[in-house]
Formats: C-alpha cells, sequence, structure tokens
C-alpha cells in the first residue's frame, strides 16, 4: 500500500522567529540557497507521492506567488485556513477534507528535511500499514537534536509512543489516517489532542529515525543553522 497525498503545515506566525517572520512567512525563509518550503517539496517529490496540499493564513499571499509557477512533478494545492487561524489539528482537518484519501503524510517545513529521510520515512510508511496504525510518528532521540535545548516530548517503548521515559523529540512528520477527526469539526485546535487521546489506548505509534535533527526552533538556531 502507498499514500498518495501529503500535506504540508504553512499557516503560522512564525513567531519564534521574529523579526525574520514580520514580511516573510516562515516557510519562505532559506537554509542552503533554498526555502524551508523548498526543502520540503523535495523530499515530498522523492517519496512517490502524487498529490500536495498545503494551508496558508499568515501572509498567505507570498505563499500563493510562491507556488504559482512552481516546477514539480507532484500537483500542489494551497487552500487557506479561513477567517482566523486553525492551529495544526484544524489545520490539517481543513485540509483532509479536501481529499477523498484515507492516509495522509503530514510534515512541518521548519524541519530541513534532507534526503537521509527518504529511507526512513518510507519505512515509516511500511510500518505504518503493518501495524494497521491511525496515527505515526517520525522521532528522533534528544541527544540527535542540533538544538541541544530542545525539550524530548514522549518516550517509545515497541513501537508505541509513551507519555514517559521521555527522550524523543517529535520531528516534524507523521502518518494519519483520516478517521482520527471523527468526534471533531473544523476549528482551533491542536493535533497534540488528539495524540493524547490515542496515547491514552496504547494507539498513537512512533518510528525512530536515527538522523541528525535540524530545526528552526528560534532565532538563535536559525542563525547557526545558517552557519553551518
Amino acid at each position: 500500500m502507498k499514500i498518495n497525498t501529503a500535506l504540508i503545515l504553512c499557516a503560522g506566525f512564525g513567531e519564534r522567529l521574529s523579526p525574520l517572520t514580520v514580511k516573510t512567512p516562515k516557510p519562505l525563509l532559506k537554509i542552503d540557497e533554498k526555502t524551508f518550503l523548498d526543502h520540503c517539496i523535495s523530499i515530498i517529490e522523492s517519496l512517490n507521492v502524487k498529490n500536495i496540499l498545503i494551508n496558508s493564513f499568515y501572509l498567505k499571499e507570498q505563499i500563493h506567488e510562491f507556488l504559482k509557477n512552481y516546477n514539480s512533478n507532484i500537483e500542489i494545492k494551497v487552500f487557506e485556513d479561513g477567517n482566523k487561524i486553525l492551529d495544526t489539528g484544524g489545520g490539517i482537518l481543513n485540509l483532509i477534507n479536501k481529499s477523498d484519501e484515507e492516509n495522509f503524510l503530514v510534515f512541518n517545513p521548519d524541519t530541513i528535511w534532507k534526503k537521509q529521510y527518504i529511507k526512513e520515512i518510507n519505512s515509516m510508511i511500511n510500518l505504518y500499514f503493518r501495524k494497521k496504525s491511525k496515527n505515526i510518528l517520525l522521532m528522533v532521540d534528544k541527544d540527535l537534536s542540533f538544538d541541544e535545548n530542545l525539550k524530548a516530548d514522549f518516550g517509545l517503548e515497541n513501537d508505541i509512543v509513551l507519555q514517559y521515559n521521555k527522550k524523543y523529540i517529535y520531528t516534524g512528520c507523521q502518518i494519519l489516517n483520516r478517521s482520527i477527526f471523527k468526534n471533531n469539526e473544523i476549528d482551533n485546535f491542536s493535533i497534540t489532542d488528539i495524540w493524547y487521546d490515542l496515547i491514552k489506548n496504547n494507539e498513537l505509534h512512533g518510528f525512530e529515525s536515527k538522523n541528525k535533527f535540524y530545526h528552526a526552533t528560534n532565532l538563535e538556531i536559525f542563525k547557526k543553522l545558517k552557519d553551518l
């Protein structure tokens, strides 16, 4: 089985990277002469995905303009959150409602998605279907984080995500089935609300990445990433 549609979350205000994000949305900031969004689209293209859906809100006109003539072998569509920002959960739900697919890859573009992730993400897709999972997170040991101050989110044992023994950081890539939103309406809510409900029933799966984790946590880290 395969996943045909990926989502990229581009609606946030990017406040932790202010003042750079006062006039430029965070996904369009550049690392290695490429925008975060470029890095993200590039890895999705390598995963044999057919469609990309992107949400927008803050400085949305720039996202639309950037993608208007974007050269990609994947169909890319941009949808706005609406009159108010929907946060991660509401933003994802709004996007999946634009599709007939059941399963989706979801990316946060403020991680630098390097080609080294391709094999791991394909392995995570295989585990997702093998476990008949509803939701699986790509996670990394906090010791592999470029930002040494970034705190661990969860524990991980036998592919199950835990709320104790916190040693792992969510990388910003996950796979989910639309069924996890059966009790939700499009509104402002975080995807973490869904995760914690799944964790209670041992239904949130995790896949451990062995790659060094580069994430634009804040302005200081972003500047260090540009100097690498």
